[in-house]
Parts: structure tokens; C-alpha cells; sequence
């Protein structure tokens, strides 16, 4: 499915533009959002925008498909494993809408490579990733060019989707991950005041992490320990792509 006649078109998007607006519609057509990690939150952000009617959305993500996915990432099951998650989030997006444009890009962001990947510069960055490293990365590229952010946290090992918070990093509780980010940006001299804001959107969980096993038994999989539950991997993405629609009204405004 290539081609798509408008009527169709419109009454595949008619509900988006019903509650958000034609002119708001119109602006995510023209969108450009890039989610990097395709993989337990990442793969519910991209099915959300792709469902929302954003005209360009970018994957970058070079993991494949295993069985320890198939608890929390969308495209994981028996007929996918072993294929790209990037390539299989990409078809999908083309089902839901032919008109979409697809961007792949077939690698881990990394300290080294953020330049080269946020180029050409997308309208709104979704960070699903969970390294350190290529976190602060993304984060110190994204403020010093001025690119929107939105950072999710770490959602291994919480089990109620009900704690889940949006706030600026400056305010995030419960969550290791963005404390250690949050402690490396005021070393380097960034918003050193407590109370000072860094202007970055955070996903994030006051639930205390709970867990079954003292090890992870999949080296591939970085979970810390922790266990994960769909039902709040998924709906961290969600409540990310709500932020991320935010701030695409604000830039049409």
C-alpha cells in the first residue's frame, strides 16, 4: 500500500483532528519527530506518533529482536525474532499511514556519532535509550543547539503505571538514572543551583523498584536486575508522546 486516496486519509485521522484540531493537525503532518531506542518505551512512542498522524518520524536503534523482548517491546514476537527492530517499526508505521516518511537509522547513538545523527535536525527529539554515556550525550547536543528533549526515565522494576511523573530533570525522585545525569550536567557547570532549571522533559516513576531475582540472567538485556511490565513501559511512552505533541503545539504557536 502505497498510494492513498484522501477520503480514506481522512477518515484514518479524522478522530486525531477531531480532539486536537485541524490547524494542530496539520502541524504534526508536517512534523519531524526522531525517537531514539526502539525498544520496551521507544516502540509504543513510535506506534503512538504513527497513530497521531506526525509526518516524519525518524528510528534510530540498531538492536534486534529477541525472546527477552517480548514482555514490553510491541514489535517482539515468535514471527520477528532475530529481525531489526527499526525496520520492523518502520513497516508498521507505513501500514498505519502510507504517507509517512521513514527515517532509519541503523546504529546505537553514542558521545561520538550525536552530531553526525541528529542531522538534519528533527523538530522534536524522544530520548527511549538507557545509557548513561549516550544520554548526557544526547542531552548536552540537544540544549546547546536548542533542540527539544524529552528523557525517559528508567522503568525497570516499577510495577504501577499510576507513579508515573512528567517534571523538568531538576525535579525528578526515584529514579537513579536521571539523578547520576542530573549530577553530571551540574558538574559540567549546567544549572549548578538546585532550584535552577535545565529544560529538559522528563519521564519518570516515584514507584520503588521492585524485583524478584538478585541477577538478570540476559547479558543483552539491561535491566539492572529489575523486572519490566508492559503496562507501564507502554504507557511511560504514552504519556512521553503526550509531552511530545505539547511542545509541537507550542513551536506552531
Amino acid at each position: 500500500m502505497t498510494d492513498l486516496q484522501q477520503d480514506e486519509y481522512d477518515r484514518r485521522f479524522a478522530g486525531v483532528a477531531k480532539i486536537y484540531g485541524d490547524s494542530s493537525f496539520q502541524h504534526y503532518e508536517q512534523s519531524h519527530v526522531m525517537v531514539i531506542g526502539i525498544g520496551g518505551v521507544g516502540s509504543w512512542a513510535v506506534e503512538a506518533l504513527a497513530r497521531t498522524g506526525i509526518g516524519e518520524i525518524t528510528l534510530v536503534d540498531m538492536d534486534v529482536v529477541a525472546a527477552s523482548n517480548v514482555n514490553r517491546q510491541l514489535p517482539a514476537m515468535t514471527s520477528t525474532l532475530g529481525c531489526e527492530k527499526v525496520e520492523i517499526m518502520a513497516e508498521r508505521c507505513r501500514q498505519i499511514n502510507p504517507r509517512i516518511k521513514v527515517n532509519i537509522i541503523d546504529d546505537f547513538l553514542t558521545p561520538e556519532n550525536v552530531a553526525e545523527l541528529l542531522n538534519p535536525v528533527p523538530d522534536i527529539v524522544l530520548d527511549c535509550i538507557d545509557d548513561v554515556k549516550a544520554k548526557l550525550a544526547l542531552m548536552l547536543h540537544c540544549r546547546f543547539n536548542k533542540i527539544p528533549l524529552i528523557v525517559s526515565g528508567g522503568a525497570g522494576g516499577k510495577l504501577d503505571p499510576l507513579k508515573i511523573r512528567v517534571a523538568d530533570l531538576s525535579k525528578t525522585e526515584q529514579d537513579p538514572m536521571l539523578a547520576k545525569l542530573r549530577s553530571q550536567l551540574r558538574a559540567r557547570g549546567i544549572c549548578k543551583k538546585p532550584k535552577e532549571k535545565f529544560g529538559i522533559t522528563c519521564i519518570y516513576s516515584i514507584d520503588n523498584p521492585f524485583s524478584s531475582a538478585d541477577v538478570c540472567p540476559s547479558a543483552g538485556l539491561r535491566c539492572g536486575g529489575y523486572g519490566s511490565a508492559v503496562v507501564v513501559t507502554s504507557s511511560f511512552a504514552m504519556i512521553a508522546v503526550a509531552e511530545v505533541l505539547k511542545k509541537l503545539d507550542l513551536k506552531k504557536a
